[in-house]
């Protein structure tokens, strides 16, 4: 009897390579060239990684020449805190749900940080930010904001434009982390009203280890990495000159199948029905939310043992962001949304550019048979 193929459902914490991005990475590195050399190698070098940013810039409809590459989504939101931090920020807000990216990078500026909460589905509490801007101490300097785009845990899409307004009306800076977002909804930089927005290549089919962060007029980048004078002296070192130019034609890719993208949500929610029927919580159900993340809880069931029980069963999926791998834990993010006991009882479950609905069928049909043993060897006393 042949064994199925094993069923990866964890794209946010990083998706397949799309074969755009590949064949574009292998003809760069078939190729020679430093971008920063004035031979014709390097002028190739130059001309390829420059394509890739206008395809990056277009996803985000964010001006090419705003667009400044790091080596991914972590390093992209350090550069938009720590420039803010020197710009002249002594207090940051810093909502919730935020990714350990920017909650730790902001812990560890020197400077007070205060946290946005959120509601009970996860959306950024407005009446709260209204009323904390509008008592803001000037010798705290400019306000700073940093606000997701969507969640990587729940994918519950923020309120950004509301905020944005919310912060421009208090002459403040808001930093969007859309790295779970691009690709997977419609993204406009500038229309959402981000001074910054940091993306990362590996969640839209791009490779590891390179991402960007594009900045506005209001915002005042400094450089954090110094050495040579590479993306227009905003930060140092060598391009990343293979991993640009697939970021840049899995972007052009991602946003040509955003319609298909968004389709597959059918999938995702086809999958919640028969979960729900089940005794599962959605978390965040009532609330937008992107169309491939499904962060679903059980009541006694936790977290690794969910893990553990569909790997078993050849379904991957994760307890939350992959960038806590490892330390299975109670969500902060779920507990930030007052889910108490189920914080450390929900998985999250993530289709990508390439998931069939088959797939989300054999993971219903896991976690049902998971959910079953776990039931059997933990009966719930009967109430009188």
């Amino acid at each position: 009897m042949t064994k199925p193929d094993p069923v990866y459902l964890d794209h946010n914490a990083t998706t397949l390579v799309r074969p755009e991005a590949r064949a574009a990475m292998l003809h760069v590195l078939e190729n020679v060239g430093n971008p920063s050399s004035i031979h014709a190698a390097g002028r190739a070098a130059r001309a390829l990684m420059e394509a890739g940013r206008e395809q990056v810039a277009k996803l985000i409809a964010a001006p090419a020449s705003t667009v400044v590459f790091t080596s991914g989504g972590t390093e992209a939101n350090a550069l938009a805190i720590e420039s803010a931090v020197a710009a002249g920020a002594r207090r940051l807000i810093v909502s919730a749900i935020e990714h350990d990216s920017v909650q730790e990078t902001s812990r560890v500026q020197g400077v007070e940080v205060e946290v946005l909460p959120v509601t009970a589905d996860g959306r950024a509490d407005l009446n709260w930010l209204a009323q904390r801007l509008g008592r803001w101490d000037p010798a705290d300097g400019k306000p700073f904001v940093a606000l997701m785009l969507a969640n990587n845990e729940t994918g519950v899409i923020q309120p950004v434009a509301e905020a944005a307004e919310i912060v421009r009306a208090a002459d403040g800076w808001l930093h969007v982390d859309a790295i779970q977002a691009a690709g997977k909804i419609p993204v406009d930089s500038r229309a959402i009203g981000a001074d910054t927005l940091a993306i990362s290549a590996h969640k839209i089919g791009g490779p590891q280890g390179v991402g960007a962060l594009t900045f506005g007029p209001r915002a005042t980048l400094s450089r954090r990495q110094h050495g040579g004078g590479q993306e227009r002296g905003r930060r140092g070192g060598t391009e990343n000159v293979p991993g640009i130019v697939g970021f840049g034609a899995a972007a052009e890719a991602a946003l040509r199948d955003l319609a298909d993208y968004q389709a597959k949500g059918a999938f995702r929610d086809a999958a919640a029905s028969r979960l729900k029927a089940l005794g599962a919580v959605i978390m965040g159900e009532a609330a937008p939310r992107l169309p491939n993340t499904l962060c679903v809880a059980s009541p006694g069931f936790t977290s690794d043992l969910q893990v553990m029980g569909l790997d078993l069963a050849q379904v991957m999926v994760s307890a939350g962001s992959a960038c806590s791998s490892g330390k299975v834990k109670a969500s902060p993010v779920l507990s930030a949304m007052g889910q108490g006991e189920l914080s450390g009882c929900a998985i999250r479950v993530s289709g990508g550019w390439n998931t069939t609905e088959d797939e989300w069928t054999r993971f219903v049909e896991a976690w049902t048979a998971a959910h079953a043993r776990h039931v059997q060897r933990h009966p719930q006393p009967v109430s009188a």
